[in-house]
């Protein structure tokens, strides 16, 4: 017979999910009722004016995706992309990647703009991208790239985009909540996000927006949306507004109650100082990963607060530390992908998890290790300098 399942308690300070906030497993607990319920719609109207917040929209067609980041994804690409579209697909880490797998599964033909990994997104190659592809009509790219820890200036981008009349996708999963995002400021077409990043809820849905420019593009399509469930023609009718709604499917009641527990605390917060919260842990977080010796792979002009690609020590299994330091201190960090994979921890400073107990603790361990592994780094120097990066704020 098999016994209830009682997960150990960890401190994640990987790439996600992050820490969850306690309010919001408390807000997972709460009754169930009907998708159809007048209490849950007035939650889900709540719930659209939270994202349009956290977003910085006004945008109506602004809802949380049923499913995970990856469905946020290809939802946005799905009621977009036709057969036969150009699409531009900025590639600078894993999730690049995938945006072309989306564009080439809806028909369309992905023109790639390669950067390097660990590096932000080229403004220039993405010119001469939209240039030489005038009939392009979309520019996709990811805005904080969780594979390397890279930021890309999303408003340049947009842009760029404007200019040459495309359309914009841009992945926010590990941006929102963490760094600035602007939708209507910055002109995006359609972003999408995950809740298990910066906003500190439990995985498993994606909040995505789009613009009235992008409502007309998928109200106007020559063939249907290729998948059913993501077709936001559909879904509307469901997240639209009024208190009558169209049954679409049974939405994951206990946890949207999550996000909008979620939401609900990154609005006491406030955007600013939620994002100035991340920045100040990730210089103290920098500040002791250097004094180890240690260095990120992203320049400090691009780097993501909170998504810290460190490069592994010369003769050191990054694995091993890993195990080391789930085995001996219940604290996750994450492993490279891709072309980084055995190159890099990826150190998450995300939402609940960005504070200043979890960046000495991290640092401490990770000191540890390194000096009990017998790693060429500077010893008993990395809390120290955290702290007084946080002393000098």
């Amino acid at each position: 017979m098999a016994n209830s399942f009682h997960p150990p308690v960890r401190t994640l300070m990987g790439p996600g999910p992050s820490d969850v906030n306690p309010r919001v497993l408390e807000a997972m607990s709460r009754p169930t009722i009907g998708h159809l319920d007048p209490a849950f719609i007035g939650l889900m109207d709540e719930l659209k004016a939270l994202m349009q917040y956290a977003f910085k929209t006004e945008n109506r067609l602004t809802l949380p995706i049923s499913a995970p980041g990856s469905a946020g994804m290809e939802a946005c690409f799905v009621n977009l992309v036709e057969p036969g579209d150009k699409v531009i697909v900025c590639q600078n880490g894993v999730f690049g990647g995938r945006m072309k797998e989306n564009v080439e599964r809806c028909g369309g033909q992905a023109i790639m703009v390669q950067d390097d990994w660990g590096r932000a997104v080229s403004l220039e190659k993405v010119e001469q991208a939209l240039l030489e592809n005038k009939d392009a009509k979309v520019l996709a790219f990811v805005h904080a790239e969780t594979s390397t820890g890279a930021l890309s200036d999303a408003q340049k981008l947009c842009k760029l985009a404007q200019a040459h009349n495309c359309l914009t996708i841009v992945d926010a999963v590990t941006s929102l909540g963490g760094v600035e995002v602007d939708v209507d400021g910055w002109g995006i077409d359609a972003i999408y996000s995950g809740t298990q990043k910066c906003l500190s809820c439990t995985p498993g849905l994606s909040p995505v927006s789009f613009s009235e420019k992008a409502v007309h593009a998928i109200s106007n399509r020559k063939s249907k949306v290729q998948s059913w469930f993501l077709d936001m023609n559909l879904v509307m009718g469901y997240w639209g507004e009024g208190a009558k709604r169209a049954y679409h499917h049974t939405a994951p009641i206990n946890a949207l109650y999550c996000l909008h527990e979620a939401l609900v605390i990154l609005e006491e917060e406030g955007l600013e100082r939620a994002w100035a919260r991340h920045a100040m842990n990730h210089q103290a977080l920098a500040a002791g990963i250097e004094a180890m010796g240690l260095s990120f792979v992203v320049p400090s002009t691009e780097r993501l607060p909170q998504l810290n690609a460190v490069s592994v020590p010369e003769g050191v299994d990054e694995a091993l530390v890993r195990k080391s330091l789930l085995d001996n201190y219940s604290l996750e960090i994450g492993a490279g992908l891709g072309a980084l994979a055995g190159k890099v921890w990826r150190i998450g400073l995300m939402g609940f998890a960005a504070n200043s107990k979890n960046v000495l603790m991290c640092l401490g361990a990770l000191e540890a290790t390194l000096s009990h592994i017998g790693a060429d780094i500077k010893k008993g120097v990395a809390v120290e300098a955290a702290q007084a990066q946080y002393l000098s704020e």
